[in-house]
């Protein structure tokens, strides 16, 4: 827990974070161990102890704490991470740096969470997946390796299959792409919409209050779950209860303010799925109401509010939700008022007040509801009420008993009854039995509050035709349905002093009708019986009597058929024990009507699915009642009518009520005799199959064979637990033969392969219900009896053999495999089907599979026979992938999949197996054949493209399992091949395939970080050495047929030899010795030995292999590490010891000038750095200075490594000259003034400085690095030119010919002195007068032709230029700095140029240049990589003349006001080129060019870039405006003048654009008449022949139109008629009126809301008062586009200048255009 620097004697030094493993404790000191060689004692205080026990005790020993494994990998990861995230830093890589940092961050507090241990289960795994989503993450980023889990902790290759294994690397790496490919589809907006997958979602609501400031009464809170789509409700109401201050009313019982909403299906979770919240108050009948004596309160509308489901998705649920609450104003809407908020009709509703709000917590809870009983256990501790579905969930299960009626009270139509005025109607519902008498407790508003007797409704305030939309729940029991009705008394309530409710009429309905069909779902008519005593329904024998329903009226009841007055209520019935179908009660109560059973039973079929399911329980014991009494007459159909039900469930729409009969089945069937019934109908339909012509019934009744089983299995079971086991062998004969005829219909080959298929894919779920009876060998011979039926010479593409395949992985799959008696058994079968198909090369997928499926239940010690059955399809599948199956003709997946079959089999395989194998093979050719193809599928298996990059536990494994099978192999290939069985191929595939092994990528260690490496060298160890251990014993036993490798293996075994690992050296130096003796011994001499070592130990080296320490292993006379001497200690034995003296002395020679060439390449390009260094210092280009110099730096890293004396460094370390490095660069940016890039380099080196604790230079540099902060805002950068410079022609050098460059200029330089410059350079160059592309004349001239003209950088960093607030200081450095493109225009005109307005054809010919390197770099010029050219329109190149220069104004302006400027000139010049510009033509230019008639009619696709081009004028008009204001207060007195020229200049200008100039308000009296004088406007109207105007004028803050209806034939369409201002606050607001106007001006129209026309063709204003309203006047100048249709002249639409509609494409609905400028005063 504390660093331990051990600076006493035997201290061990210890950093935050190491494990050590105490050995010995001695008065407050440890002698612990650090690793196998370091050793020491420190303060037994610094550490915190861990519980661990030691894996692999000895020399190789492992200690592994006992902890989460969680915990451990983040602690791995984290520190792994730590010595990486600096990296990052000093790689300049920013995002990643910060966004690792957060990450890291993240994980240390949820690693405290889990150390802490106060998390629940599901919390605690909650914690743990986010950990570890946020490892893989930052290992994915970081191009770490995949970690395979389970269970969120890391497994051990080691201790599962590799077929496990690979389905886990496997199954990650394809969840990490989907979710990489899910971020890059959410960045582009085109992520398509996934179905959910199918579950149970609920949703839990916690009602907190209601914040209004005009409370007082009590009020009902109603929530319920809406679909939007089909506009019903999907649940039942939850009501709560608020007392006057918004508060529940029970604060203690949380069951009555918490609900969860259950059983919501993922189909409900959608977008247009909402919470509907209804608020009713509880008062008096208005809510301004005075109090008065009356007592009686009333239910009235207080608002709504909903929320959409899909909110709760995105957003974190588990915050509290405050939702708007609307108040209907027109409470004859109140029933839709939810529906108008969902299709955001919010405009039509009143917010109940500026701080009313609904405090609600809203949370989305996922599963079954028992789950959520156990996850959350507080949340039902405490209490919370249920909400039901209004209908079943997707699972009823059996035992689940629900009887629940709603009634939604709809509308109704009442008559006066003699009053003046509408009715205040309100329903009392009551619910009574069979005698009349009321049900107590059973009509509920909703859940969440207990029962009542009665139901009041709500009250709408004198409405005759009220619509309620209420729900009611009448939860009434089953034995209480029969006889019980509902009555609904109608009330009208008075408003007066008593307040009295006055019974005036009632309906009714009953809930059963006499045949027991409950009241059928729907909406229903009611008839209103006159009332006005209430104990005329004291009796309700009297009424119930009388017609209820209009629908049920008989013809000649023309009396009530015809009143006016009805009442409507919507009924839903959700039951498990009623129904509405008449044949579903026929069937159920079989014993009442006996005679009835067959054709109820006929007629099951035809009953709908949903009301079979919905009482499966009851129709089941139904059927095998009647089985049970009837077989012999009933049992066919009773047999059919369960196979139809069984088939039912196979439905995707009813497949979730499985699980209900399973469960029936095992608790609540009771047909102990039906099993004799079930086999005899069963084997009756499959003696038939063979024959029968129609075998669709027979395929149903196949396809439901799983359930038939279950049945007959457990009425087995039944029945010999209640009579003993009595007839069990009888049982068996008659399972027996039904095998016998189902063996038989599967053997024939004749017949159609459907009912096979059916069968096939039924049969493996049959095996479990077997094993209840029988034993595991007894259906282990039915299995492979039934499987061993099928016949062998199928056709190869019938259908009939994937289904064979299917069953076999599913048998495989089963529970019967698993166990090793039964699989013994079933293997010779399962293998055969197999081989089959892998020879064939036939559904590889579903192979692969049963492989998997296979290997990962087989272990080392079971028996040898299925060992090497499956040793011999793994020695097919080697044949076939060396023919390229396993590289290129099978699918990625399949091949992974047989990857790791393979490798999964071959590490299972032991000694005694290898030898089965090895043995099986017939001949030596055999033998031969397989070992050169396992040899070839090896290599295949170590290529780097075989697996990922970041599977590297995939690649152990599989390397690991190679050397293991090559180590067995290997002994076979020396007892068959050699000596005077010598085969070359084989063992040259041998030493091929082990030099390619220890060269993998993936197994050089050093490359590995030292916690990857030390975990490695635990689990494999260095699977280098080992395999060149072997390959130096296969050479050994080679003799004299190591000729045959010499010289081929040389180049090989040499580039072994380079590997950085002593041991292995040592192993395979030696090697060389003896080829040396053996071409010795052949020729006398080794020169071809020697020829060939020396040219592949060149190539080799050049390529930057090899060190100082491989030198030494051929030089050294000392004897090496290990068994082995030294190569030379070798050679001074032998008699040709000069020859090989002088062999070595010559290879060493050459790598010594190896070496010392590559140090001095990288030597000559230091040099080279320092030099261009020396150039640019000298030319003052401190900039480019810098750059070279950081090229130098880049090679260095912050080590301790000493450096000798070299150019004008001294002798020191890496670390020292990288300081000095950076200190030196710092300070050339400094005086190049480019200091951020300095910053960049301060921060380095503070980090350096910090981690050493050097505070003294750490202050320094942060002092450094704050003073470039302050010259960054307080020192003036000049902003350099870039210049284009082409070289053509033969005379330039090779570098420059025919090549273009960008330069970056001095400072001061404009064009004209670079030009100088560059002819002074090149003094016999032509400078050439234009800026176009040459021609291939001027390319292959003999002379220098000069191209030079300023270019405009494009800047990449647009987040930093485009963000306000930003000085221009720092935009500076971005806009000219690490820029790769520029941009060069030329204008030229296309077409005829039009000599009043050149802007018409002024087109621009846009160059973009792109650089090889960004300026400024190492050079002040870099050649040209790519050219792209494009033309730009004359609009687009007005809009960006505009745009830029609104972009300059702003800036000017900005830089006035913050004081950046010294003198106000620049605005000055700004404002007066702009404004003196379009007083003289340059807007107005644009204008006749771009928003003429014939422009827009030709160009319809430039609509929107027209409208672009409006807006930018009006908005350059303000910037202008504003401009002028700042001017104003900054201008010095001599310039006042100038100033006042500018402002009488923005006036012309924006009245010759038709802008509105501002004038002051004005305050006229509601009284005063506002005329309008356009007869000049009316007069062109009527030339152009026009009848129907639309005019809009927008002013910049209000919105006014009004114009008098002059002439007879001309109407207007008016927008806007007026608009009133607030006396307070002063903000103007629009007020909309819609005006039409009369047809003529001599005919007066009133108008009520805002004003009217005068008889004598004037507007009047009539503003209203009720809000203390004035009106203001305003003069408006607008200027006017009119379109008229060309096809009707009658039609026309007038709107201002920047109002035209963006998209519209003006020739598809305006032909002619005509441009007015027309003041209108008013």
């Amino acid at each position: 827990m504390w660093v331990f620097r051990g600076t006493v004697q035997h201290g061990l030094p210890l950093e935050i974070g190491d494990t050590v493993q105490i050995l010995e404790k001695c008065e407050g000191r440890s002698l612990t161990c650090l690793s196998s060689a370091l050793k020491g004692i420190f303060p037994s205080s610094y550490i915190h102890l861990k519980n661990a026990h030691v894996k692999n005790k000895g020399q190789f020993e492992t200690v592994i704490p006992v902890e989460d494994s969680v915990i451990t990998e983040m602690t791995s990861t984290l520190r792994d991470w730590g010595a990486m995230w600096k990296q990052l830093y000093v790689k300049n890589e920013g995002d990643l740096f910060h966004r690792l940092w957060h990450v890291m961050n993240e994980i240390l507090d949820l690693r405290r969470q889990v150390l802490v241990g106060h998390l629940t289960h599901d919390r605690m795994r909650d914690v743990k997946q986010h950990i570890t989503a946020r490892l893989d993450w930052g290992n994915e980023q970081l191009g770490l390796d995949l970690v395979p889990r389970r269970e969120f902790s890391m497994v051990d290759p080691e201790e599962i299959s590799v077929t496990e294994l690979y389905r886990l690397v496997s199954g990650l790496a394809a969840l990490h792409d989907t979710f990489n490919s899910t971020v890059r589809q959410l960045a582009h907006g085109c992520v398509a919409e996934t179905p959910t997958p199918a579950s149970t979602h609920h949703l839990f609501v916690h009602m907190k209050s209601l914040m209004s400031a005009n409370l007082g009464e009590e009020l009902e809170v109603f929530f319920h779950i809406y679909d939007g789509r089909e506009n019903r409700p999907l649940s039942e109401r939850f009501f709560v209860k608020l007392n006057k201050s918004g508060l529940p009313k029970s604060p203690e019982k949380t069951e009555r303010q918490c609900t969860l909403f259950v059983d919501l299906g993922s189909s409900d979770l959608r977008k247009d799925v909402y919470i509907v919240v209804h608020i009713i108050r509880i008062g008096r009948m208005g809510a301004g109401e005075k109090k008065n004596l009356c007592s009686v309160q009333y239910r009235r509308p207080f608002g709504c509010a909903v929320v959409s489901i899909a909110d709760l998705l995105t957003a974190d649920s588990k915050d509290d939700h405050l939702l708007k609450v609307y108040a209907c104003n027109t409470e004859s809407e109140w029933y839709q008022i939810h529906e108008n908020l969902i299709k955001k009709a919010n405009s039509r509703y009143n917010l109940s007040g500026s701080n009313t709000g609904l405090a609600v917590a809203l949370q989305l809870l996922h599963g079954d509801i028992e789950q959520l009983r156990r996850e959350y256990m507080v949340l039902f501790t405490r209490g919370v009420s249920i909400t039901r579905k209004l209908g079943f969930s997707d699972v009823i299960m059996p035992g689940e008993m629900r009887n629940d009626l709603y009634v939604t009270l709809e509308k109704g139509e009442f008559e006066k009854g003699g009053k003046s005025v509408a009715r205040n109607v309100e329903i009392t519902v009551y619910v009574l039995d069979i005698d009349g008498q009321i049900l107590k407790s059973h009509v509920a508003a909703g859940a969440g509050e207990p029962g009542a007797d009665e139901y009041h409704s709500l009250v709408l305030y004198h409405n005759n035709s009220p619509r309620w939309a209420e729900q009611i729940k009448l939860p009434i029991p089953v034995d209480m349905f029969r006889g019980s009705h509902v009555r609904f008394e109608f009330r009208h309530c008075s408003t007066k002093d008593k307040g009295e409710k006055k019974l005036f009429g009632y309906s009714f309905v009953p809930l059963m009708q006499e045949d027991g069909r409950t009241l059928p779902d729907g909406t229903h008519e009611l008839i209103i019986h006159k009332c006005e005593e209430n104990t005329s329904l004291a009796d309700c024998s009297r009424y119930l009597k009388l017609p209820f329903s209009k629908a049920n009226l008989p013809s000649n009841n023309q009396t009530l058929k015809g009143t006016k007055e009805s009442f409507w209520i919507t009924s839903f019935l959700c039951s498990t024990k009623l129904t509405q179908n008449g044949d579903m009660l026929d069937l159920l109560k079989w014993r009442a009507h006996p005679e009835r059973i067959n054709d109820s039973l006929s007629k099951l079929k035809e009953i709908d699915g949903s009301e079979i399911v919905k009482f499966l329980q009851d129709t089941l014991d139904t059927l095998f009642g009647i089985l049970d009494e009837s077989s012999q007459r009933y049992g066919l159909k009773v047999f059919d009518s369960l196979v139809h039900i069984i088939n039912l469930l196979q439905d995707s729409k009813f497949q979730h009520f499985k699980p209900v009969m399973d469960t029936y089945i095992e608790s609540h069937f009771a047909g102990a005799l039906s099993y004799r019934d079930l086999i005899k109908v069963l084997k009756w339909y499959v003696d038939r199959i063979v024959d029968a012509e129609h075998q669709d019934h027979i395929q149903q009744v196949l396809k439901a064979s799983e359930y038939i089983f279950k049945y007959i299995i457990q009425s087995r079971r039944l029945f010999s637990l209640a009579t003993g086991g009595q007839n069990e062998e009888e049982f068996r004969v008659c399972i027996h033969e039904l095998f016998m005829s189902i063996r038989f219909f599967l053997s024939q080959e004749n017949k159609g392969t459907s009912p096979v298929a059916v069968f096939l894919r039924t049969f493996p779920a049959v095996y479990g219900e077997l094993l209840k009876i029988f034993t595991v060998r007894e259906v282990a011979n039915f299995v492979r009896e039934t499987l061993g039926s099928l016949p062998t010479t199928v056709h190869a593409d019938c259908p009939l053999e994937a289904v064979k395949l299917q069953c076999i992985a599913k048998t495989v799959e089963s529970q019967l495999y698993i166990n090793p008696e039964s699989r013994c058994i079933l293997l010779p079968v399962v293998l055969r089907v197999l081989q089959a198909h892998m020879q064939e090369q036939r559904d590889l997928v579903m192979c692969a599979r049963i492989l998997t499926s296979m290997l990962s239940l087989i272990k080392k010690e079971e028996n040898g026979t299925a060992v090497s059955n499956m040793a011999a399809i793994g020695c097919h599948y080697t044949r076939n992938s060396s023919n390229g199956v396993c590289s290129s003709e099978l699918d990625e997946k399949i091949d992974g999949e047989f990857v790791a079959c393979l490798l999964a089999l071959l590490r299972q395989m032991s000694d005694r197996h290898y030898q089965q194998l090895l043995q099986a093979f017939s001949s030596k050719d055999n033998l031969r054949d397989f070992l050169l193809q396992i040899f070839t599928v090896f290599r295949i298996l170590i290529r780097p493209e075989m697996f990922p990059k970041d599977w590297t536990v995939m690649r152990l494994v599989t390397n690991n399992v190679i050397i293991t099978t090559v180590l067995y192999l290997s002994e076979a290939l020396r007892k068959n091949f050699l000596n005077d069985k010598f085969d070359y191929k084989v063992w040259d595939s041998y030493f091929y395939l082990s030099v390619i092994f220890i060269n993998q990528p993936c197994l050089q260690l050093e490359s590995f970080s030292p916690s990857k490496r030390k975990k490695t060298l635990e689990k494999y160890g260095d699977m280098r050495v080992m395999m060149g251990c072997e390959i130096f014993s296969m050479w050994q036993n080679l003799g004299e047929h190591k000729l045959n490798f010499i010289p081929a293996m040389i180049g090989p075994f040499l580039e072994v030899t380079l590997v950085p690992q002593p041991d292995l050296r040592n192993v395979m130096i030696p090697i060389f010795h003896d080829m040396m003796d053996w071409e010795q011994r052949r020729s006398g001499n080794f020169k071809q030995v020697e020829a060939k070592l020396i040219d592949k130990l060149d190539s080799l080296m050049s390529e930057g292999k090899g060190d100082e320490t491989y030198r030494e292993l051929f030089n050294s006379i000392i004897p090496l590490f290990g068994p082995y001497p030294s190569l030379l200690k070798k050679i001074e034995r032998e008699t040709w010891r000069e020859s090989g003296i002088s062999l070595i002395a010559t290879v060493t020679r050459l790598m010594e000038r190896l070496l010392d060439y590559s140090l001095l390449v990288k030597e000559m390009y230091i040099r080279y750095i320092h030099k261009l260094y020396d150039l640019h210092l000298k030319a003052q280009n401190y900039t480019e200075a810098s750059y070279t110099l950081l090229l130098y730096d880049e090679l260095l890293e912050w080590s301790d490594r000493p450096l000798r004396e070299f150019l004008n460094y001294p002798m020191q370390s890496e670390w020292q000259r990288k300081e000095y490095l950076h200190l030196t660069i710092v300070q050339n940016f400094d005086r190049g003034k480019c200091w951020e890039n300095g910053i960049i380099l301060c921060r380095e080196l503070a980090d350096q400085y910090e981690s050493y604790y050097d505070y003294r230079n750490l202050s320094k540099m942060r002092m450094m690095e704050a003073s470039l902060y302050d010259k960054i805002m307080d020192q003036q950068r000049l902003e350099p030119e870039f210049f284009r410079v082409g070289f053509y022609g033969k005379k330039f050098p090779f570098f420059l010919r025919n090549k273009e460059f960008v330069c970056r200029g001095h400072d001061y330089e404009r064009l004209e002195a670079f030009q100088q410059r560059m002819l002074n350079e090149f003094p016999h160059a032509i400078a050439m007068q234009h800026v176009n592309q040459p021609d291939q004349t001027i390319y292959q001239a003999d002379a220098q032709y000069l191209q030079i003209y300023a270019v405009t950088p494009i800047p990449e960093s647009q987040d930093v230029l485009q963000r306000d607030g930003v000085p221009d200081n720092i935009k500076s450095f971005y806009k000219f700095n690490h820029i790769w493109r520029f941009r060069y225009d030329r204008p030229f005109h296309k077409g005829t140029k039009d000599k009043e307005n050149e802007f018409k054809s002024l087109w621009v010919e846009r160059t973009t240049l792109t650089l090889v390197q960004s300026l400024p770099g190492i050079s002040r010029w870099f050649e040209v990589d790519k050219r792209e050219l494009v033309e730009v329109s004359p609009l687009e190149n007005a809009i960006e003349v505009i745009e830029n220069k609104n972009l300059q104004l702003r800036t000017l302006i900005t830089q006035c006001q913050s004081r950046q400027m010294q003198n106000i000139n620049p605005l000055t010049m700004c404002l007066n080129g702009v404004i003196d510009a379009a007083v003289n033509g340059g807007l107005a230019r644009y204008q006749e060019a771009f928003f003429v008639k014939d422009y827009i009619m030709n160009h319809p696709e430039d609509g929107d870039k027209i409208g672009r081009l409006r807006e930018l004028m009006f908005e350059q008009a303000h910037i202008l405006e504003y401009g002028l204001a700042v001017h104003e207060k900054f201008v010095p007195q001599d310039m006042r003048p100038l100033h006042k020229k500018l402002v009488d200049q923005f006036h012309l200008m924006k009245s010759s654009l038709g802008i509105q100039v501002r004038q002051k308000k004005r305050r006229l009296h509601p009284s005063q008449r506002i005329y309008l004088e356009g007869c000049e406007f009316c007069k062109l109207m009527r030339d152009l022949n026009i009848k129907s105007i639309l005019l809009h004028i927008v002013s910049p803050s209000f919105a006014v139109s009004a114009v008098p209806p002059l002439t007879a034939d001309l109407t207007f369409h008016l927008l806007y008629s007026s608009f009133c201002v607030p006396t307070s606050p002063p903000t103007p607001h629009s007020v909309p009126l819609h005006l039409p106007s009369p047809s003529s001006h001599s005919s007066p129209v009133c108008h009520t809301i805002g004003g009217g026309w005068h008889p004598q063709g004037h507007f009047l204003c009539a503003c209203r008062r009720a809000r203390r309203q004035t009106c203001v006047c305003v003069c408006v100048c607008v200027c006017f586009d009119v379109f008229s249709d060309p096809a009707t002249l009658s039609t026309c639409d007038i709107l201002p200048p920047q109002s035209i509609p963006r998209g519209h494409v003006h020739t598809e609905r305006y032909g002619h255009t005509h441009h007015l400028h027309l003041p209108m005063t008013f």
